[in-house]
């Protein structure tokens, strides 16, 4: 499966504890969950993919039916939904 155009339900959803370049770290957290990543381009997509300084978890989140759903709307929804289920 191949990520689906303008979505970015990864790069928004998600809390990532791990330094990205441009973002501050502030209280342990690099990007909030439900902020959108500083690293998105105007069309959604990561513009460190690729670089050694993109954060590991960036790189684990893989496109996949059950994550991703059928919209971006269902991958933002199952992405919270993880992000809560995870929570310290």
């Amino acid at each position: 499966m191949n990520c689906r155009p303008h979505c970015a339900a990864c790069c928004i959803a998600p809390s990532i504890s791990s330094p990205i370049p441009g973002m501050p770290v502030i209280n342990g957290v690099s990007k909030p969950a439900g902020v959108r990543c500083i690293q998105l381009d105007a069309q959604d997509r990561c513009q460190i993919f690729g670089h050694p300084d993109r954060p590991a978890v960036c790189g684990s989140l893989q496109p996949c039916e059950q994550m991703c759903g059928e919209s971006r709307e269902q991958a933002m929804r199952w992405l919270g939904w993880m992000e809560q289920a995870t929570a310290p």
